[in-house]
């Protein structure tokens, strides 16, 4: 599908594309993410219709735009955090030249990596809601719509919202970047692991970080970690600590709310033993699910 040539169409005509290769239709949903009376119960609707003034994006790209909905597609959106720090990447992804306000025909594309090559794919922006709340990502600010509408194209390229249900951290990075992956094994990781993930950090790649267990239950342990879940690596960084040097390394939670409760957390003591500097750069004590 050539997104130009059908906007072009769609405003020619005065009409609002309406995709017939993934269509507001339970079969783009998927048969089984769902009880069959909750799937019955689903109505796609545009951001036109949800919003008086949506706009594709506020005040710039930032992971504290997404919120994970009921799909469990964390893996997609930690990488998609991991994605919105590295902007030379992320345009990539998300084309600039679309929006609500100019040439608006209810079309929008987003480009990724599959097989050797980048693939644009092209979507209506009718988005499936159930009992009025969205069953994708929410946006943060309610009338921004582009992590709901980068998530339909993603489940369109996959085939259905079902088969975001549970995947690899490692193959959304490799989607959004067409970039090579390497993975270490925390169980048995290597000595330098934390000079490795400074390094990382300041060549600007894009990590993330994963916990066993089953997606599909999400049970959030005490120490506020969440088993069977994906998060984004947003920082890694030594801070002069007491008499030594401390590596530290900071993660988001892609549900946007629920943090690590242990040492280094927003609250905990040993920022109190950290130099005023660097505890101002470094800590942010809020519930946004970023956390040391």
């Amino acid at each position: 599908q050539d997104f130009k040539d059908l906007r072009a169409l769609c405003l020619s005509q005065g009409l609002l594309f309406e995709d017939a290769t993934f269509p507001a239709h339970i079969s783009s949903i998927g048969p089984t993410l769902l009880p069959e009376e909750k799937l019955r119960q689903i109505q796609w609707k545009r951001p036109a219709e949800l919003q008086r003034n949506p706009h594709l994006i506020m005040d710039g790209v930032s992971r504290f735009d997404i919120l994970q909905g009921e799909i469990g597609d964390c893996w997609m959106l930690a990488a998609l955090g991991s994605l919105t720090l590295r902007k030379q990447f992320l345009e990539n992804v998300l084309p600039k030249d679309q929006g609500f306000q100019d040439d608006y025909a209810g079309i929008f594309h987003f480009r990724f990596w599959q097989y050797g090559e980048w693939v644009d794919v092209v979507i209506d922006d009718r988005l499936p809601l159930l009992n009025g709340r969205y069953l994708s990502v929410h946006p943060r600010t309610s009338n921004e719509f582009w992590p709901s509408l980068l998530e339909k194209a993603y489940a369109k390229l996959r085939g259905s919202y079902q088969n975001l249900n549970g995947g690899y951290l490692s193959d959304a990075l490799v989607d959004f970047t067409g970039g090579v992956q390497v993975q270490f094994s925390l169980k048995d990781p290597p000595p330098d692991l934390e000079e490795i993930l400074k390094a990382a950090d300041k060549s600007r790649c894009l990590m993330g970080c994963s916990t066993s267990g089953q997606a599909r239950r999400n049970i959030e342990l005490r120490n506020g970690i969440v088993q069977g879940h994906a998060y984004t690596v947003t920082g890694a960084v030594k801070i002069p600590y007491k008499n030594g040097w401390k590596h530290i390394i900071r993660i988001w939670n892609p549900w946007g709310h629920g943090e690590w409760k242990g040492p280094w957390s927003d609250d905990s003591p040993q920022w109190d033993r950290v130099e005023p500097k660097y505890r101002e750069a470094l800590l942010r004590n809020k519930d946004d699910g970023e956390f040391w």
